[in-house]
């Protein structure tokens, strides 16, 4: 087989390989894009030298730094420590306007390093407090409905 054609299926089977990877839905952690990348960069390599063992070399060289040295560290970088389990969890807790909340006009709250849409929370009448929030007020969860923190 020629060097280019080696080459080629090396940057083939990396292109295969992230395309799974965004088929699945990121299932595997990003483990099927991360090596398709480092094999299809392998076979790019190869191209570059014209050369068959480069090309090989270079993929399994860069697939094993990948998993030997840099899985983990990407891993834990993706990995949601820290933050609460349950939504629920955050009633309680405050924040800080980002975006301004009004009266039948959600903003949005920063509450710890992540960023909220808002509502108001509703008076003893069932109607929304009729103050403002601006930017900078400090509010507490009251509740959330789904992925909106009702705030007082």
């Amino acid at each position: 087989m020629r060097a280019t054609t080696v080459n080629y299926l090396l940057i083939a089977l990396g292109g295969v390989m992230i395309i799974a990877e965004l088929l699945l839905g990121a299932i595997t952690g990003f483990d099927l894009a991360l090596l398709g990348g480092a094999i299809a960069a392998g076979g790019a390599v190869g191209l570059y030298f014209d050369s068959v063992r480069v090309g090989l070399f270079s993929a399994g060289g860069l697939s094993l730094v990948y998993v030997v040295f840099l899985r983990k560290w990407i891993r834990m970088k993706l990995s949601a420590t820290g933050r609460p389990a349950l939504v629920q969890e955050l009633v309680g807790r405050t924040g800080v306007v980002t975006v301004r909340i009004a009266p039948h006009q959600p903003g949005q709250v920063k509450l710890e390093d992540e960023i909220w849409r808002a509502t108001l929370a509703t008076g003893a009448e069932g109607a929304p407090d009729s103050g403002t929030r601006e930017p900078g007020a400090t509010v507490t969860v009251a509740s959330v409905d789904g992925v909106t923190l009702i705030v007082k």
